[in-house]
């Protein structure tokens, strides 16, 4: 909405810099979508979140620790999460192109791996569309009851 991104602009130029300089005085950042703002989908906004650390200061690298190491340290679940290391958990995400030369490149998302299934790109593909059809529809039969 442009007149909402417009109105917060301030807001996000301030939130970069206080990131960039949180970041440059060694305090641990985690990245993570915030349920319940507005236009935020959980998991996809995650790319998005990614490319505003590194657009605030953050390297490729840190931008992902805020995303997987941070998190499992914070938790005090680093034996477990956090890494890819033999007697953890294995959930992981195959890229067909690598996050430390641009961290867009979280979105060129190969495969899934999740409790132990493996979920190639078409059958995301057809998950997403299924998800998209319950959405639209949902949205069609809520629009419809509250006319």
């Amino acid at each position: 909405v442009p007149d909402y991104k417009q109105a917060l602009q301030p807001h996000w130029q301030k939130a970069f810099q206080i990131t960039g300089e949180t970041h440059a005085a060694d305090v641990p950042i985690m990245a993570g979508s915030d349920p319940g703002e507005f236009g935020i989908i959980w998991g996809f906004s995650l790319h998005t979140e990614l490319q505003y650390l590194v657009e605030a200061g953050l390297s490729e690298a840190d931008a992902l620790r805020a995303a997987t190491l941070n998190p499992a340290r914070y938790r005090d679940m680093e034996d477990l999460l956090g890494t890819i290391e033999e007697g953890k958990f294995a959930d992981l995400v195959l890229l067909n192109a690598n996050p430390l030369d641009d961290i867009s490149n979280t979105q060129a998302i190969d495969a899934v791996i999740a409790h132990g299934r493996v979920f190639r790109r078409e059958e995301l593909d057809i998950l997403l569309q299924r998800v998209e059809s319950y959405v639209n529809s949902t949205w069609a039969e809520s629009s419809s009851a509250s006319n």
